[in-house]
């Protein structure tokens, strides 16, 4: 997978050019799809969709299938977090599924979102996710939580 330039980058390039077919001539921009970002995952982890399906817990199974497919462009965002733990991704990983999916990314000014990042952050799987969740009063990932 090539190496993506800082998004604080490009936009300094951005603001720098005098127009902005100028910017779009250095052709920096991307035009890459969820599904195309999930198979370069895959591809780059050495992982099967069937595993990522299992790990992720997301059901029925055949979204996540729909997702891979390009069919499900906008899974929802527990949904695309439950495929971003189920593939073991980094945190960087999941802000760019996010993004893919049009998803607002995990911001560490909420709490939820902050518990979370923490779990990506630290290698945790989507049940010790959902534990830690339910163990801090949040609603988990599969959509259950405690009552406060």
């Amino acid at each position: 997978m090539p190496e993506e330039r800082l998004a604080e980058d490009l936009l300094a390039r951005l603001r720098a050019a005098a127009s902005p077919q100028e910017y779009l001539d250095e052709e920096v921009t991307l035009d890459r799809t969820l599904s195309a970002y999930l198979h370069e995952l895959l591809d780059e982890k050495g992982m099967k969709v069937a595993e990522v399906i299992r790990a992720s817990g997301v059901q029925p199974p055949t979204v996540t299938y729909d997702i891979f497919k390009g069919k499900c462009l906008h899974p929802g965002r527990d949904k695309t977090i439950m495929i971003a733990f189920g593939m073991g991704c980094t945190f960087e990983e999941t802000q760019r599924i996010l993004r893919l999916a049009g998803a607002s990314e995990l911001w560490p000014k909420v709490r939820r979102d902050a518990i979370i990042a923490w779990c990506i952050d630290h290698g945790m799987t989507r049940e010790e996710c959902d534990d830690t969740l339910w163990d801090l009063g949040e609603k988990t990932l599969l959509g259950t939580g405690p009552l406060r």
